[in-house]
């Protein structure tokens, strides 16, 4: 059979995608990028959070993750729970028919297998449960690719991360945190691969002009509550985080500086609402772009920014614009650190404006410096995905290039010896 008659492969995607947070539409966009470059034959369709957006924007067949459309609301009614419980049955249903119409499915990035922000068990966590389970059982092969992880307390929650973690076919990371947490939750990850997140691999704008206006000091703001174990003081972490940016941002206008507020999630207009009532001047605006491209641009024109979520800060580094992390997780501090940043992270839940505010000059003295620096940084991140991105085609897709990826491969690890992360073959998970 030649390849002009081989069927196409059947590539699925799967997760939260089309919902409202720009990171993980950001993580769609970098891999159909990979596969309409590198598979244009493979026929793609997402099951996912938000089908009506995903086919809009990016031009492909999706089906809603879950039945009940409530799935996300709190039940409280006798109707509503029993509509949560006769949808998992059928999620189980609709999940399995969907994984056994295709050859692949992969999971492109997000932070899949944590919950450093709440999170319930029997929502996403066993949605992906299901979804590794029915491709073990039908022989899809489901690929983890780039996704973070983090150390589960809930043992419904880390008993359902763990056993989707098993039933996968490839797993790869977006740091080396996220693997040893897998490792530390029961998972065999001798094999698992750490790689950038997968939005270093999106076109970045082109720089601006060094001789132009100053730029504005870009806030990233975040309906912040601490994580799945802080439940019970969620209201207080995020009064502090709120008052604390507040004072901050204020600090920043009263010296004459102007501050651009950027959301990443539709849950975020709210605080910046607050901060834009309570600071009431108009050297502060806000923004909500509408994807990774858009807040790049508004990064790339700012002379700094500090950021909480995770893809705010991606987009700030990518653009090489100095930054400072308001952190909430491990995967921030890995972040930072990667990209030669790590003594600029300030913690989200104790938001002390008078320390930003030292550490925010300190980063700006450094700024000529630290401009080189994630330049180097952000052209080793695009070769490590490039990496990424020949594994996963030697890993799911033999037939149509594993010769020429396994070369590459190769040819990098010789390169790359001493690294250790990426020297590894990619094999079917325990």
């Amino acid at each position: 059979m030649t390849s002009t008659d081989r069927k196409p492969v059947r590539v699925g995607v799967f997760g939260l995608l089309g919902s409202g947070n720009l990171g993980n539409d950001g993580s769609l966009e970098a891999l159909l990028g990979y596969l309409r470059a590198a598979h244009p034959e493979a026929a793609v369709d997402a099951l996912c959070g938000g089908p009506e957006a995903v086919t809009a924007r990016f031009r492909i067949p999706a089906t809603r993750l879950h039945w009940n459309r409530a799935e996300y609301r709190t039940a409280s009614r006798a109707g509503a729970i029993a509509a949560k419980g006769l949808g998992k049955l059928v999620d189980a249903v609709r999940t399995a028919v969907w994984v056994r119409r295709h050859d692949v499915v992969i999971v492109p990035g997000m932070g899949v297998l944590e919950a450093t922000l709440p999170l319930r068990p029997w929502g996403f966590p066993y949605a992906l449960f299901l979804l590794c389970a029915a491709g073990r059982l039908f022989g899809t092969r489901v690929a983890l690719v780039s996704v973070g992880a983090a150390t589960i307390g809930s043992r419904p929650t880390r008993a359902l991360v763990r056993w989707s973690a098993r039933l996968a076919a490839y797993r790869s990371y977006r740091d080396a945190p996220s693997r040893e947490a897998m490792r530390s939750m029961g998972v065999d990850t001798a094999r698992d691969e750490v790689y950038p997140d997968l939005a270093f691999s999106l076109p970045t704008p082109p720089p601006g002009t060094p001789d132009g206006p100053p730029g504005p000091v870009c806030v990233g703001v975040m309906a912040f509550h601490g994580g799945n174990d802080d439940r019970a003081r969620a209201e207080e972490i995020h009064r502090r985080y709120l008052d604390g940016t507040t004072r901050f941002v204020r600090a920043l206008v009263e010296d004459g500086r102007q501050v651009r507020l950027l959301m990443g999630d539709d849950v975020d207009r709210p605080v910046a609402a607050a901060i834009l009532d309570a600071v009431n001047s108009p050297l502060l605006t806000a923004a909500a772009p509408a994807s990774l491209a858009d807040l790049m641009r508004e990064t790339a024109a700012a002379d700094t920014v500090v950021a909480t979520r995770y893809h705010n800060l991606i987009c700030a580094l990518m653009v090489g614009t100095p930054t400072l992390a308001l952190s909430y997780a491990a995967k921030t501090e890995a972040l930072m650190a990667r990209m030669g940043l790590d003594e600029y992270c300030h913690p989200a839940r104790e938001v002390d404006a008078d320390r930003l505010l030292e550490q925010f000059r300190a980063l700006e003295k450094q700024s000529p410096e630290l401009q080189r620096t994630l330049a180097e940084r952000n052209l080793a991140a695009r070769r490590e995905l490039e990496q990424q991105f020949s594994a996963l085609t030697a890993a799911l897709f033999p037939a149509a290039g594993h010769a020429h990826s396994h070369d590459r491969t190769h040819s990098h690890d010789r390169t790359h010896a001493h690294d250790h992360t990426h020297d590894r073959a990619p094999r079917e998970a325990p």
